[in-house]
């Protein structure tokens, strides 16, 4: 794999398709795309798609240091304070209307966990010392409401009184706590740590760490376990291949991040097992991507973007750690064939959502919305770029 052809697919697709998702009129960015890459100006505004963009521009500008990508993250940052944070109860809402306004006040661990990674970001790139303040602001509020005695809770009404977690709950289970959440709220974490090292944030990560060991990781089939209840029983027989390989990686990530040697080796048996059960489970060798899901004895075979870029990420990451397992080397290269001949829109040049089994793809497919943004595809650029660069 090359470099360069990352970095061309991140400045000649990815950038300019978002660029042209910004709203000058209203704020933000546009909450939707249809398959052509037109954006409805009158669509709801998710506030993890917004926080997601400003990660991305802010992660992009540090990467190439282009100025116009500093702008364009903050645009998002502007938007993300005037209109998403509620500056009466804290916390970020669930969405807003196109034109700021408040649309679904929810207010969600997850939610606020990208608020946080997001502004980490911004604050790296801009050194605008408000954003780190909004982001230890935001940390505070999870840490002081959004946990009980045992980890952490995550759906919560406007005044942060517990609500039910449709938002975070699938496969159908109403789940009160989810790997899901719990993931991103160490990811948070530790971009928070790495713009400022506190000893507090610390804390929480390692914290974390020992939640995904005791309660969430399953030793035996090297899965994390995805919806539980309150005391951290599994609700369903289900693996997600996408967060397992995403994890595997995130979790490396976190121990670099904190270079604490014993705790490396304490979470190195889940980040290699999380790899090996991806590779052996849900890497399908013919169409040479990685399947979405298995829930019970059913695999579902659909290509989702996502999962593609989280998982050319996530094996390049594994074969770093062990070399000596090339398979892994070569499943994140004809991964990242699989998305350049199948996933990435002719057109556009943003990612197609779902590919499935039979290649035959469904062209109505919107290109963003809510859950789609340039995160996963936007990060898996950025983290080959600087994994393949010569310096590294």
């Amino acid at each position: 794999m090359e470099s360069n052809k990352f970095k061309n697919h991140l400045e000649n697709n990815i950038i300019p398709f978002w660029n042209k998702m910004k709203d000058e009129t209203n704020g933000g960015f546009y909450g939707y795309a249809d398959c052509n890459g037109v954006p409805d100006k009158t669509s709801v505004k998710g506030a993890i798609l917004n926080n997601r963009i400003l990660w991305f521009y802010s992660s992009a500008y540090i990467l190439l240091q282009e100025p116009e990508l500093l702008i364009m993250a903050d645009h998002a940052y502007n938007f993300l304070t005037a209109c998403c944070y509620d500056n009466q109860h804290g916390g970020v809402y669930w969405s807003v209307n196109y034109d700021g306004t408040p649309y679904d006040d929810t207010k969600h661990t997850y939610n606020q966990a990208f608020a946080i990674y997001s502004l980490s970001a911004y604050y790296q790139a801009s050194r605008k010392k408000d954003a780190l303040d909004l982001a230890y602001e935001i940390y505070h509020i999870i840490e002081e409401k959004c946990k009980d005695a045992n980890g952490y809770l995550e759906a919560f009404n406007r005044d942060f009184t517990p609500t039910t977690n449709e938002k975070l709950s699938e496969n159908g289970v109403m789940a009160q706590r989810t790997m899901n959440t719990l993931l991103h709220v160490m990811e948070a974490y530790c971009e928070l740590y790495r713009a400022d090292s506190s000893n507090q944030v610390s804390d929480s990560i390692r914290y974390i760490f020992r939640l995904l060991r005791e309660k969430i990781y399953d030793y035996e089939k090297q899965i994390l376990d995805v919806f539980f209840d309150l005391d951290y029983n599994s609700l369903i027989d289900l693996e997600s291949f996408g967060h397992n390989i995403e994890a595997s990686w995130l979790i490396d990530r976190g121990c670099q991040i904190l270079n604490d040697k014993a705790l490396t080796s304490e979470m190195q048996p889940i980040i290699t097992g999380l790899a090996n059960s991806a590779y052996h489970n849900a890497y399908d060798k013919l169409q040479h991507a990685l399947n979405n899901e298995r829930e019970g004895n059913k695999i579902d075979c659909q290509k989702i973007w996502w999962v593609q870029a989280e998982a050319v990420t996530g094996f390049y990451n594994a074969y770093q750690l062990e070399p000596q397992k090339t398979e892994y080397l070569k499943a994140s290269e004809e991964i990242w064939h699989f998305i350049q001949q199948h996933v990435i829109d002719e057109k556009s040049g943003e990612w197609i959502e779902s590919i499935p089994a039979d290649n035959k793809v469904d062209p109505s497919q919107a290109l963003a919305h809510p859950w789609k943004g340039p995160y996963h595809n936007g990060r898996m650029c950025i983290e080959m770029i600087q994994r393949l660069s010569p310096t590294n």
